[in-house]
């Protein structure tokens, strides 16, 4: 029996187990409940780190009364949102920008920092990094992830000894796996002067992580990116946090104007940071589900990334734009191709429902591949 066969017949046994009841908080509607979609699409959709769960009740009722209110410009609504922030991670609220989603932030210190200089990234990472520098024709280095799947934060340091920027995101999208925060701490002790060290925290709120605000505090030239897209559930309502010092900040808002987020927005933060459980109770549910179905892909002989995210990434043995081209014509949606991993594939976390019904169909696609 071939390799490729035992994987076969492994993966017809695990889709044959799949019929055990799921975990007794999903059949009790313990876990969050999930939102229909605005046009009636019926995917599974696990392409683009969302939270199937949507913003929680308390921020729905914030935004609902924001909305209500939105014909006056109640900036001091976003004044809230930092000094509330500031105040639970006890650093200066004059540390804290309030932008569109993080990745406005993102962009404009590619714009700021970057220039004629180059910008170093692990590779796969989030890839809007490479594709903002390359937009400012800003050279780019892209340097492989180690054995562990973390950045090489040291090959990183020795791609450019003159770089203007520096990104490192922890857990890392798209393989939800984890930087050590001594190497973290050495790429900022070592960065060339005038270099920005980016720290893209999107996904901190899944992992056991330690938090690097403290490095943007005290450090020149880094920045600590926040947003509410995932684990808060408000992709859709565009709203992120950027975290520096003063003079970082400033930099960003001259490629930004004045910027003010939508009051539903600012209100919906606040909400969830006022949520005291929130968090903890989120974090617990996307582990289980993700532990989950990292068990059973593994019990069919398939690698994943050892993911502390609501991503992971799953080695194929074959490229892999056709497997997703193949789950999508059963509606199932999941991660694009990552050009440093071809062979890899992007899953989001979803309800233990939805990722039943990817392995499901995952399985069925790799038996006829």
């Amino acid at each position: 029996m071939t390799a490729l066969s035992r994987r076969h017949f492994v993966a017809s046994a695990t889709l044959a187990s799949l019929a055990p009841a799921l975990p007794a908080w999903a059949a009790q509607g313990a876990a969050p409940a999930t939102v229909a979609p605005l046009a009636g699409d019926d995917s599974v959709r696990l392409d683009y780190n969302e939270s199937p769960y949507g913003p929680s009740p308390a921020a729905i009722e914030a935004m609902e009364r924001g909305a209500r209110h939105s014909g006056r410009y109640e900036y001091e609504q976003q004044v809230q949102l930092i000094e509330l922030f500031a105040e639970q991670n006890q650093i200066p609220a004059d540390h804290v920008g309030v932008f569109s989603g993080s990745r406005a932030p993102l962009q404009c210190a590619l714009a700021g920092y970057a220039g004629k200089r180059s910008v170093v990234t692990g590779a796969p990472t989030y890839d809007s990094v490479a594709a903002g520098a390359k937009a400012l024709d800003t050279a780019v280095h892209e340097v492989p992830l180690d054995a562990r799947h973390a950045h090489d934060v040291r090959g990183m340091l020795a791609a450019d000894a003159q770089a203007g920027v520096l990104y490192l995101c922890n857990p890392n999208n798209p393989t939800g796996t984890l930087t050590p925060r001594a190497d973290i701490e050495h790429l900022v002790a070592h960065k060339p002067a005038g270099c920005l060290a980016i720290i893209d925290e999107a996904y901190i709120h899944f992992s056991d992580a330690p938090p690097c605000l403290d490095l943007a505090v005290q450090h020149d030239d880094v920045l600590v990116l926040r947003t509410f897209s995932k684990l808060y559930g408000m992709a859709g309502a565009r709203l992120g946090l950027a975290i520096g010092k003063p003079d970082v900040l400033e930099a960003l808002q001259r490629f930004n104007g004045r910027n003010f987020v939508s009051l539903a927005a600012a209100l919906g933060g606040i909400a969830s940071l006022q949520q005291a459980d929130l968090v903890a109770e989120r974090k617990r549910i996307n582990r289980q589900v993700l532990d989950g179905v990292l068990k059973r892909l593994r019990a069919a002989g398939y690698r994943c990334t050892e993911a502390q995210a609501n991503c992971f990434m799953v080695a194929l043995g074959r490229p892999a734009a056709p497997v997703i081209e193949a789950l999508e014509q059963r509606a199932v949606r999941v991660g694009r191709v990552f050009a440093a991993w071809p062979n890899w594939m992007r899953v989001s976390v979803g309800t233990e429902q939805q990722m039943r019904a990817f392995e499901q169909s995952f399985f069925r696609v790799m038996q006829h591949a």
